[in-house]
């Protein structure tokens, strides 16, 4: 038979209260008792009923990830990490992917919603996220990351546009392009970084270099590959191209090569996120790392922290990205000044 809690309350010579207040990590319990209890519950393998806990507090102990594509690395790291911290917490992670598409994200967190989870987190492909609340509903706490609303946990991407451009124009890149996303905030934002970045160093910023496209997170390295075809073909083509994420990079590349150009002595390539791989691509991929390991710890946290008070006032957390420098800028030649 299943073991209980009145089974290990006995056993340990407590209450049933006490056992549950450790199960729920109450503050209120000694440490001395708080080890033997959790001691206990692991010689016997003990499985909380998550079902009769939640219809005695009125809560699932599940938490809802909308993101938008589950297969892309990033997406995936992040879910990884951040189902480590819920499972430690005996919290369900339950997910979805709204493939890009809008009105996909909408019908995902109003399923979400009717499964009663307990906390959001999403990573919207929405400009501007509106309220996905309708009359009657209970408000739901959310999160959102890698997407600058409030409650956000995320990298400054202003930051990242300016890391990633600033790279390039200390190898003595002058003419610098980007190939970026639409209808988000990092898509905003790296752009806004790579443009301030150039104008600090008073280089030009050509609208014929910057090529936004959408679906870059789901599509990105095709993507990549058809907005690269576009700027080989100007009279006076890059130097080098900021990409706004490594699968768009890696498509550009591509490009590049089956066009016969060098990379990267005749145009180097910076993305952003710093995918696992990169190091073992045919050339590899200098990127700015946005940290994502750290980024589903600190937002398992977070989630917590809102299931635990809901009514928490807004914030957001910013996480430190690092320039991670390989061949594709730094290889080859191309550190020449003036290049």
């Amino acid at each position: 038979m299943p073991v209980r809690l009145k089974d290990i309350a006995r056993d340990l010579g407590v209450s049933v209260v006490t056992v549950s207040k450790v199960l729920r990590g109450n503050a209120d319990i000694g440490e001395e008792t708080r080890r033997r209890v959790l001691k206990r519950m692991k010689d016997l393998n003990y499985q909380p009923n998550m079902m009769a806990r939640g219809l005695a507090s009125g809560r699932t102990y599940a938490i809802g990830l909308v993101v938008p594509d589950l297969v892309h690395p990033f997406f995936a790291e992040f879910a990884k990490s951040l189902g480590g911290v819920l499972r430690a917490s005996n919290r369900a992670l339950i997910l979805a992917s709204s493939e890009e598409d809008p009105e996909i994200e909408q019908q995902e967190i109003r399923t979400l919603l009717s499964r009663g989870v307990d906390v959001l987190l999403i990573a919207s492909c929405q400009a501007n996220l509106a309220t996905f609340y309708e009359p009657g509903d209970d408000r739901t706490p959310y999160l959102l990351f890698d997407r600058h609303f409030p409650h956000f946990v995320g990298s400054d991407d202003v930051k990242v546009g300016e890391t990633a451009t600033n790279h390039l124009v200390a190898i003595g890149r002058k003419r610098i392009a980007h190939i970026g996303g639409s209808n988000t905030s990092p898509s905003f934002d790296r752009l806004q970084g790579y443009r301030r970045a150039l104008a600090e160093s008073e280089l030009p910023a050509a609208e014929s270099y910057v090529i936004v496209r959408e679906r870059v997170e789901e599509s990105g390295d095709r993507i990549g590959f058809q907005a690269m075809q576009e700027l080989l073909k100007l009279e006076s083509r890059p130097d080098a191209v900021f990409c706004y994420n490594d699968l768009t990079a890696i498509g550009a590349i591509e490009a590049t090569l089956q066009a016969g150009v060098r990379v990267p002595e005749d145009i180097a390539f910076i993305g952003c996120r710093n995918l696992r791989y990169a190091d073992y691509l045919r050339v590899p991929l200098s990127s700015v790392d946005q940290g994502t390991m750290e980024l589903g710890r600190i937002a398992g946290g977070f989630a917590l922290d809102l299931s635990a008070k809901p009514e928490q006032a807004l914030r957001s957390i910013f996480l430190p990205s690092t320039l991670v420098a390989r061949e594709s800028t730094v290889g080859g030649s191309n550190m020449r000044p003036g290049v």
